[in-house]
């Protein structure tokens, strides 16, 4: 039973982040938000990037697709050779193919040429993401500290995510579809540049050893599962269960596990990618439904509906930025639950909108709160999926939420799509899928809630601290704490 007796200084004198920590967020946290910025954008210029390299307008999901397959597959494994190899080693490594692929595409001049440099750039993200935000949990100490820097990470992707929704359109017209890939370049090199001197590299085990038929498995097994969801491939999907359970039955063996399974077993890994699972498939899924139903239905442009689904995207930079704070208060459980509650619950009025404009009065205001609920609840599942465990696992913990953030993106739009389309009226479609997102969501929360639960009397399966006493997790996560 934990007492309530702390130091004077943890009580009274909140976590500051220091000059170099700020030097190091800046860094990584500007990497993500690039990458973010370059996917919404990029997401605008398909159309004008396919007619300019000669791709049929049936063939520019690839586009998407070719990114978001090694994205997805090798997200684990690049989490786990960061521990193993070094985490700003990879970071880098993963900036720089981004550079090149960057240039790649935007100088390509036929399809086959676009297509590689968007796998090199999934491949890329694969590489970075879980290299930075590992950096970023190992720089951080577990608790407030941590908690506060994640929910700036989710502030920043959701700004960058916004910002490309709104710019994306006006960007692209002014300048080229090309414009979609070089953006990223001056800010890779800037990042390349500024990490040595900045970043050390991280402690690594004295061994080094991959296990590589976990690695194949895991990564063939969720490419093979990816691919079936895409172009609906029943052959494809046999393959990905069957190399995900040999990956299962390897991890129980290995002497040297990718993702060991006591790991893999923890409630706050389990359950936290659970959550980020449906938080990242759902509400996608519902702005591509949403896009649907306002060109389609309401007969608005693609910079209006830009605007109608960019606006209320802001609520989702101010969820990040407070978002750590309220985790601290109240705990990753409680926060993870009511923000996906949040999420679902402001979906369900869309599941009722007619084919009249006057409908924007019910959308906007839904679309602003539900994208709020959407954030925090990012925030939460990656501080409950990345807490509790040792520096040196630090990689593969943010390597599994990232990977299921990825997988979840290229798996939401396709299966809620294929809903949609079992109506032969748009809208009715449309109104199916999108009440299914809101079942999905909503019964979720509720296996979350008892996933989380504390057991045996002990405290619930939340982040932060092991033990805090009340009195210092109160002062510790004070509205007042600097920054």
């Amino acid at each position: 039973m934990p007492t309530e007796t702390t130091k004077p200084t943890e009580t009274t004198s909140p976590p500051r982040i220091g000059g170099r920590q700020r030097l190091i967020l800046l860094v990584l946290l500007g990497a993500g938000f690039t990458l973010s910025v370059d996917f919404s954008i990029l997401n605008v210029a398909l159309p004008m990037a396919g007619e300019g390299v000669g791709l049929g307008v049936d063939a520019l999901p690839w586009i998407t697709a070719a990114y978001a397959l090694p994205a997805a597959g090798f997200t684990l494994v690049f989490g786990r050779m960061a521990d193993l190899f070094g985490r700003r080693r990879l970071f880098l490594a993963g900036m720089a193919l981004l550079t090149g692929a960057s240039l790649l595409g935007g100088f390509a001049s036929g399809p086959e040429t676009l297509l590689t440099a968007r796998a090199l750039q999934g491949f890329a993200t694969a590489m970075a993401t879980p290299a930075a935000l590992s950096l970023i949990t190992s720089t951080f100490a577990e608790g407030p500290l941590r908690e506060r820097v994640l929910g700036l990470n989710g502030a920043l992707l959701s700004a960058g995510f916004t910002v490309g929704a709104l710019v994306g359109g006006a960007l692209v017209s002014l300048l080229s579809w090309r414009a979609a890939f070089f953006i990223n370049v001056p800010v890779a090199v800037a990042v390349l540049l500024a990490t040595p001197t900045l970043i050390g590299e991280s402690s690594r085990p004295a061994r080094l050893r991959l296990d590589l038929p976990g690695a194949v498995t895991v990564t063939g097994g969720l490419l093979a599962a990816i691919y079936a969801v895409i172009e609906r491939n029943v052959p494809a999907a046999v393959a990905g269960v069957l190399l995900l359970a040999a990956f299962w039955v390897i991890e129980l063996r290995s002497p040297a596990p990718l993702a060991p399974v006591r790991i893999l077993g923890r409630p706050t890994v389990k359950w936290g990618n659970y959550a980020g699972l449906v938080v990242f498939a759902m509400e996608p899924a519902m702005i591509f439904l949403t896009t649907l139903y306002l060109q389609n239905v309401l007969g608005f442009s693609p910079l209006a509906t830009g605007l109608v689904l960019g606006v209320p995207g802001l609520a989702s930079v101010g969820a990040g930025v407070i978002a750590g704070r309220v985790i601290g208060r109240f705990g990753g459980r409680a926060v993870l639950t009511c923000g996906l509650a949040v999420q679902g619950l402001a979906t369900l009025p869309l599941v009722f909108l007619g084919a009249d404009r006057t409908a924007l009065a019910i959308l906007v205001p839904a679309l602003f709160i539900g994208f709020f609920g959407h954030v925090t609840s990012i925030v939460a599942y990656t501080v409950t999926g990345t807490s509790g465990l040792p520096n040196e696992e630090q990689g593969l913990a943010t390597g599994l939420t990232l990977m299921t953030q990825q997988v979840a993106i290229t798996i939401g739009i396709p299966i809620l799509g294929s809903v949609a389309a079992t109506q032969s009226v748009e809208l009715t479609g449309i109104r199916l899928a999108l009440g299914v997102d809101v079942a999905v969501t909503l019964a979720s929360v509720v296996l979350v809630w008892f996933g989380l639960r504390p057991r045996d009397g002990s405290r619930p399966a939340a982040p932060g601290p092991a033990a805090p006493g009340p009195a210092a997790k109160e002062a510790a996560a004070s509205p007042s704490a600097p920054v």
